[in-house]
């Protein structure tokens, strides 16, 4: 799987998928990534918050990648860096804002020192080996969100990254029409677009539309109110702090991850007007009526702040009539998490305010006509729709088919794709897997930890401890004990018909002269079927025993 003479495209995240994005372009040799992001685990990985792609395709062949690229800061586009990018061995490149995020996520794991970073300016470029890249601004809902222009020698590749139009951007200065047209004016091979919203009929909306709506909201709150957003989304900070400064309300954030946001884009020039923060103890000493705070949890995470909020387990507390504003969307498969939230707020009787009540936020992805005025601008020989379920990039392809583009391909993590020459056409497909960061240790997500943790989760366990006298016989009672095996009050007789059983095959076994080993796996067997027999379920069994005499 060495790119010969050919421009090669491979996912090995964000295909298929919302988040966890990881794509490589393969030409003469040679390898090149773009972006190296994480996901969010869900109830198939007890115990796990972050889920990352396997690398292992691209670790096979690290003396041939020269780079990863990144488009910009989001957790799904970087997050997996501190863990995955010193085993790669290869640079980083990156614009300030982004870099800035980056440089903190390496120094919380001792890297900054062995991963190399290259900070490129906007609209900058730079090359590695057959491949050139040049960063083109477009509007997101993060500062320096950037597309791609990538060179090869078998044409060029406009890459999006996460995008939207904007014609209000309160942060940041997007590519104009013109200047995306000038780009598809020198020809473009593949547009390798971002899909999630493609089933939008409407464009996405500028970031400075929320404004008005944030505003009169928070100035008809009879008490505190509490605004949770993505952290990530600094636009929608610095609209936040003016709509504090204008309702005379001071101002608190809530949670590490918007503090290190706030910092860096200071630090890189944004933010400039950004109102003095109020520690947690001096917001709550402010009259409610002039009290507002920024905090993350938005999506239902249970350890950021707003599930402590609402749990009473933070310094900041909220009473009756006091109001949350939920500035964000929810991400799909987050909704359980976040109306548990949402409930525990309602029987504090705390006043809430959604995207549904009111326009309080806008997403950061392009909706129908938005990628039409791109495909317009861009005028590409194929696409290559990428960032979404499999629904949404079908439906991307056949929408880039009706707006006039020619060929398109609807691939998947693991489909090694050659976009030219003659293409876009599948070759093979690879392995492409998840990895768990449990605690410090990575693993597959599909490993033998993980599948005994689910199946722990799903069926519950058993302990048998026993011993055996050297004529082969049962020394004493046996010991079994159960957690979470479904038998609640008819323990006792449960553990009787269990002895029973694990006697009886004891007898057995002594009478066949088979040895520990063999008893052992007997007994196991002997009783999960009984637990089968009570319960339905199959627990795992372990079973220790102790030869004596």
């Amino acid at each position: 799987m060495t790119p010969g003479e050919e421009l090669l495209f491979l996912a090995l995240g964000g295909s298929g998928e919302i988040g966890m994005n990881l794509n490589l372009y393969g030409c003469r040799g040679k390898w090149v990534m773009v972006d190296l992001g994480v996901t969010f685990a869900d109830p198939s990985c007890p115990g796990v918050d972050i889920i990352m792609p396997d690398t292992a395709f691209i670790e096979e062949r690290q003396e041939d990648l020269l780079g990863i690229v990144l488009t910009h800061g989001h957790e799904d586009h970087i997050g997996a860096l501190p863990y995955l990018a010193a085993d790669l061995g290869v640079p980083l490149y990156a614009t300030p804002f982004t870099a800035g995020l980056i440089k903190g996520k390496l120094a919380e794991e001792g890297l900054e020192d062995k991963v190399p970073l290259h900070i490129i300016a906007e609209g900058d470029g730079f090359e590695l080996g057959p491949f050139g890249f040049r960063y083109v601004p477009l509007a997101h809902s993060i500062p320096e969100g950037n597309a791609l222009v990538i060179d090869t020698p078998f044409g060029r590749i406009f890459h999006t990254g996460d995008w939207k139009l904007d014609d209000a951007p309160q942060l940041g200065t997007p590519s104009t029409g013109e200047e995306l047209s000038a780009i598809g004016d020198s020809g473009i091979l593949a547009l390798v677009c971002d899909s999630t919203n493609v089933f939008n009929k409407e464009a996405s909306g500028s970031e400075g539309s929320v404004q008005a709506d944030l505003l009169s909201t928070v100035a008809g709150a009879k008490g505190r109110v509490v605004v949770t957003t993505f952290a990530s989304n600094a636009a929608r900070l610095h609209t936040l702090a003016r709509v504090a400064t204008l309702t005379g309300r001071k101002l608190c954030v809530a949670g590490r991850s918007l503090d290190r946001i706030i910092a860096v884009a200071k630090s890189c020039g944004y933010l400039k007007d950004f109102p003095p923060l109020l520690d947690f103890d001096a917001i709550m000493a402010v009259p409610p009526r002039e009290a507002m705070i920024i905090a993350t949890g938005g999506q239902g995470e249970p350890r950021a702040a707003l599930a402590r909020i609402a749990s009473d387990m933070h310094p900041i507390k909220l009473d009756e009539g006091d109001m949350v504003i939920f500035s964000s969307r929810k991400i799909p498969g987050n909704e359980i998490a976040i109306g548990r939230i949402q409930n525990t707020l309602a029987a504090k009787q705390v006043v809430m305010v959604t995207e549904s009540q009111a326009h309080v936020h806008v997403s950061g992805h392009p909706g129908r006509p938005e990628l039409a005025a791109m495909y317009r601008w861009i005028r590409p020989q194929m696409l290559v729709p990428v960032h979404g379920e499999l629904r949404h990039m079908a439906e991307q392809a056949r929408f880039g088919a009706e707006q006039g583009i020619a060929r398109h391909i609807v691939q998947k993590n693991g489909d090694v794709i050659r976009l030219a020459p003659d293409g876009p056409v599948k070759l093979s497909e690879v392995h492409a897997g998840r990895l768990v960061l449990d605690g410090d240790v990575i693993l597959p997500s599909d490993g033998l930890t993980m599948n005994e943790r689910r199946k722990l989760m799903v069926n519950g366990h058993i302990t048998v401890g026993m011993a055996i006298g050297g004529s082969g016989k049962l020394v004493g009672r046996p010991d079994i004990r159960l957690k979470g095996v479904p038998i609640e009050e008819d323990v006792a007789r449960f553990l009787e018909d269990a002895i029973e059983a694990l006697a009886g095959t004891v007898k057995t076994n002594g009478r066949r002269g088979g040895d520990i080993e063999t008893l052992r796996e007997a007994v196991r067997i002997a009783v999960r079927r009984v637990a089968s027999d009570w319960t339905g379920k199959k627990p795992i069994v372990d079973v220790a025993i102790v030869q004596a005499g």
